[in-house]
């Protein structure tokens, strides 16, 4: 695709980090809503799933049989004196081992399997949509945050939906197998072991009532974390140039302190429920243990009874515990799903319309017809703008900052939607024909060039990845990109480093025009290109320009009125609207904003 996106800046305004984490405090303890939409990410895997419940189901009945083996090896065989029996009893009891341990292997390979792939499917999900979000959204939301989203509560969602939602399962029949089992070996004997039961649920109940707010602030503030450490990094020319790193590390150390504080709360709360459950499944087995012992001392009992009974009171409570976790994790989940559905249910602002039709070659007439436009509702930036450009004409917006210069380039390439009026490419409605046949045909060279991780040459073949490296060099030739990049030891393999820093922002600027050129677009908007370069490097961007304008439609936004004197039309854009147009030569004429501005400069 030949448009690309340059600058990060905003609209909007500056964001503080904790601003997105303000909206997620509170939250339901369970939202019947999102965990159903959450068992849909599942749908896919049901055969593996399925496998994996089934033998999940098995390994709970054989880790059920053993304890029952045993009382049957002492009641039947020891006390009898029955070698051969207890023989055969003991090869069972391996045979029982060796299937647990089968199926526990096959079942946590597939339970992997389908945790890897959902991990791998939410996430490309996640990110193609970002992809068709518009740029306003990427305003409103820090970096930061939006990774976290992706890596960090798509992680815990698939903790739940791969382990989580077996193990519920796995450990609800293994609890109720316990239950029958103990009931059907001897009735009074398992109502003395569960006495404990009233403790064991309040317990519970305390731990998940206050595990739910701490496990959602410990996900609050590790995107925090996140969150400010990538504008910090993003920033960081910025903060050393006001010497700021030391209020930066201040701020960083509260946020981090803040996320090591809820993690210790979190983790407090495990180290006494834990305990708690030890001491519960200790204090059961004591009273199996004497109630049991005075049984068998009366004759009422036999002894393998007692034990089976041990065997299964220290089996009891670890579903129990397994349970109370899941019930955090799936809060956490919950918690991560509401964030992780909120993104997908956003709806692109900018979007294609059932009817929209791919757009035909443009010629290039562009044409405004009464647009205004908002960010905010009570903020209007435009209002009943219009202008018409001729198919090859250059025409250039002037005025001060904040005029809304950038915007209407922006609504002629459809980042943004207008508010009103509509935006005419070659007679048709930018937003009835599709977004990408649009762009294809339209360029930008942005005042902050930017570049990707990888070579020179990719970057250059960027919106044609095929094209050869013939066509590379001969783009490069035409925007006096070729020189500089013939000098580097690698030529144009030379990697380009996260934000291009291993090369000029002269050199960023010239690698995007050779782009942009290689991209053959009918539209062109220069969004003050060549605003943060040096005189010379000047001349370089403007004489490749002047190639790159030839037989083309050209939005320049400028401050630098000289590289607009040859302009078809300039503009002068103030407080929303067009309050001057002509060439050059007419607007010195009249002796409006335009001169006052060049006298200046």
């Amino acid at each position: 695709m030949s448009f690309s996106i340059g600058s990060a800046g905003s609209a909007m305004g500056p964001r503080s980090v904790m601003q997105d984490f303000g909206r997620e405090a509170g939250g339901q303890a369970f939202n019947a809503r999102i965990f159903r939409r959450l068992l849909g990410f599942l749908t896919p895997h049901w055969p593996r799933m399925l496998a994996a419940l089934i033998l999940m189901l098995i390994s709970s009945m054989l880790a059920l049989t053993t304890p029952y083996l045993i009382k049957i090896a002492i009641d039947e065989h020891i006390v009898a004196g029955n070698a051969d029996a207890l023989f055969y009893t003991a090869m069972l009891m391996a045979l029982v081992f060796v299937a647990l341990y089968a199926t526990t292997a096959v079942q946590q390979y597939l339970l992997s399997f389908v945790g890897l792939r959902i991990l791998t499917s939410l996430r490309a999900r996640l990110f193609q949509h970002l992809q068709v979000l518009p740029v306003s959204y990427h305003h409103a939301h820090i970096v930061g945050v939006t990774i976290s989203r992706v890596i960090g509560d798509v992680a815990v969602i698939n903790d739940l939906l791969s382990s989580g939602v077996a193990t519920i399962i796995g450990d609800t029949v293994v609890l109720a197998g316990i239950v029958l089992v103990m009931l059907s070996l001897n009735v009074q004997l398992a109502l003395s072991a569960f006495a404990v039961l009233p403790l064991m649920l309040l317990a519970t109940w305390l731990f998940s009532r206050r595990a739910r707010i701490a496990f959602r602030q410990t996900r609050q503030r590790l995107a925090a974390v996140v969150g400010g450490l990538a504008e910090d990094i993003s920033g960081i020319r910025v903060i050393q140039a006001f010497a700021r790193e030391g209020v930066s590390a201040t701020r960083f150390e509260e946020v981090n302190r803040a996320n090591r504080d809820a993690n210790i709360d979190a983790m407090s709360l495990s180290f006494i429920f834990l305990p708690t459950v030890d001491f519960l499944g200790i204090l059961a087995t004591a009273i199996v243990l004497w109630a049991g012992g005075l049984a068998v001392a009366r004759g009422d009992m036999t002894l393998g009874t007692v034990v089976a009974f041990l065997a299964y009171v220290s089996r009891f409570f670890q579903p129990i515990q397994d349970l109370s976790q899941m019930y955090t994790m799936m809060q956490s989940a919950i918690a991560g799903g509401e964030r992780v559905l909120e993104m997908l249910d956003t709806r692109p602002e900018i979007y294609d319309e059932p009817a929209a039709i791919d757009m035909p070659s443009i010629a290039g007439r562009v044409e405004l017809r009464q647009i205004s436009f908002s960010y905010q509702p009570d903020a209007p930036v435009l209002h009943d703008v219009n202008l018409v450009i001729e198919a090859g004409q250059t025409v250039a917006l002037v005025g001060p900052t904040g005029a809304g210069k950038t915007t209407i380039a922006n609504l002629v390439a459809r980042l943004y939607d207008v508010t009103a009026g509509a935006v005419i490419i070659d007679g048709l409605d930018v937003r009835l024909v599709t977004q990408r046949s649009l762009r294809r045909q339209m360029g930008l060279v942005p005042q902050d060039p930017f570049l990707f991780t990888g070579s020179i040459a990719d970057n250059i073949r960027f919106s044609a990845p095929e094209i050869s490296m013939q066509k590379v060099e001969e783009a490069a030739r035409a925007a006096n990109a070729h020189d500089f990049i013939s000098a580097l030891p690698k030529g144009y393999a030379t990697r380009i480093l996260e934000g291009g820093v291993n090369l000029s922002l002269g050199q960023r600027q010239l690698i995007c025009i050779a782009r942009a050129i290689l991209a053959n677009p009918r539209i062109l908007i220069l969004d003050e290109a060549t605003a943060s370069v040096d005189t010379l490097t000047e001349g370089l961007i403007q004489e490749a320009l002047q190639k790159l304008l030839v037989g083309r439609t050209a939005i320049v936004v400028a401050h630098r009125l000289s590289t607009i004197r040859n302009a078809d039309q300039i503009c002068v854009v103030q407080a929303g609207g067009i309050i001057e147009r002509g060439t050059h030569d007419e607007l010195l004429e009249n002796g409006g904003l335009y001169r006052e501005l060049y006298q200046r400069q």
